[in-house]
């Protein structure tokens, strides 16, 4: 039952009665709350939760006793990690990724010269930070240094140069971490430019180049990259004139180039379609040309938008980088594969250990990239808001 009463030309209504108590509100923060409401909220959410604990339980303790409660961390030979008299279990071999890491790394790179690449590590590392540090200092500078004084100092510090008294390594003995990195950043480097040439020649109004890029892009994502690979290894030579030879290691990079510049040029292309019609036309008001507005207008709000898909196709590209052992690349996988059967270490859990020690360093590589654009992704965000 309600109280009608008159203010002026407003209604007001006076409850009579006593409402029933409400019931107290559920936690809104903390762990418990979380919790509840992630992973117990309904009861198909429960029975999700329920299934993959099991499965984890299932997974993790023999994952943990293989590699680490079990594992053999020291030893010189295949003894060590074989199981003794009383039959105990041997986990995983990590004294033979110990014994074998500088092979892992280096390739058969001669021992006295692998401090160049060490030297090319802290260069590359030196450019990276520089590059992906939003708060850097003097970016332009870094700039320069990662695409010209990088590319140039890494020529002469790891194939050699008599003048500066480097002595010639060929890259026959180039291999392991090092291959796998040069192939990685080569890759990466030059496929972000020549995808966004690609999606602006997509999308360009001449038909020659629209109909060129198409044809370009559409055949190379029509084939597997083991397939360019071989391509590169085998015709590329051919196109060149007599008597001109390609380096074994420059083959697959060029292959591997020209194949993630054609899946960058379709991400790219769905940035540049999601920018709104109105940047066109705003930049273009303002007395822009073609090639200023996609620098300063356009470009800078498609690559924005696509820094998901950017992220996600460099990760593949790192990853698919393991196919160049299939031409004869000695990269981390190959060298693996050709330690693995060393009769030194001929164990029953080796070639599992190298395969570990593998998938660890490509985690924490694809980790890294991840947890970066996500972090990029928000101080966009962020900025966009104020």
């Amino acid at each position: 039952m309600a109280v009608q009463s008159l203010s002026g030309s407003s209604l007001a209504y006076v409850q009579a009665r006593q409402s029933e108590p409400l019931p107290p509100p559920s936690l809104m923060r903390g762990p418990i709350a979380w919790i509840r409401q992630s992973l117990f909220s309904s009861v198909s959410n429960t029975i999700l939760t329920l299934v993959v604990l099991y499965l984890l339980y299932l997974v993790v303790p023999p994952v943990l006793r293989f590699a680490i409660v079990d594992a053999v961390w020291t030893g010189a030979d295949r003894a060590a990690c074989r199981e003794d008299m009383v039959g105990h279990p041997v986990g995983a071999c990590w004294a033979f990724v110990v014994d074998r890491i500088g092979y892992f790394t280096y390739g058969a790179y001669p021992v006295p010269e692998r401090w160049r690449v060490n030297v090319w590590f802290a260069m590359l590392a030196l450019g990276v930070v520089w590059m992906l540090w939003l708060r850097a200092p003097r970016r332009d500078i870094g700039a320069a240094y990662f695409f010209v004084v990088f590319p140039v100092a890494s020529f002469i510090l790891l194939t050699g140069w008599g003048a500066v008294g480097l002595e010639p390594v060929s890259t026959a003995f180039w291999g392991g971490i090092l291959v796998t990195l040069l192939v990685s950043v080569i890759g990466i480097v030059f496929s972000l430019p020549f995808g966004i040439l690609l999606a602006l020649g997509r999308r360009s109004k001449l038909p020659v180049v629209r109909l060129a890029s198409v044809i370009f892009i559409e055949v190379i994502r029509g084939v597997p990259l083991i397939t360019v690979l071989i391509m590169a290894n085998t015709m590329l030579p051919l196109f060149l004139p007599a008597g001109v030879t390609v380096d074994r290691l420059l083959r697959p990079l060029v292959g591997v180039a020209i194949f993630s510049a054609a899946y960058m040029a379709e991400v790219v292309r769905g940035g540049l379609q999601a920018v709104p019609k109105g940047q066109y036309e705003g930049a273009m008001s303002l007395g822009l040309g073609y090639w200023r507005m996609m620098v300063l207008i356009v470009l800078p709000q498609a690559l924005r938008i696509v820094i998901p898909g950017i992220v996600n196709t460099f990760i593949g590209l790192f990853k698919d980088t393991s196919l160049v052992y299939v031409i004869g690349v000695f990269d981390l996988m190959k060298t693996i594969e050709s330690a693995r059967i060393d009769p030194i270490w001929a164990a029953p859990t080796v070639s599992n250990t190298g395969y570990a020690f593998a998938a660890l360093f490509y985690f924490v590589c694809c980790f890294g990239m991840s947890r970066y654009s996500l972090m990029v992704e928000r101080k966009l965000a962020a900025g966009q808001k104020r």
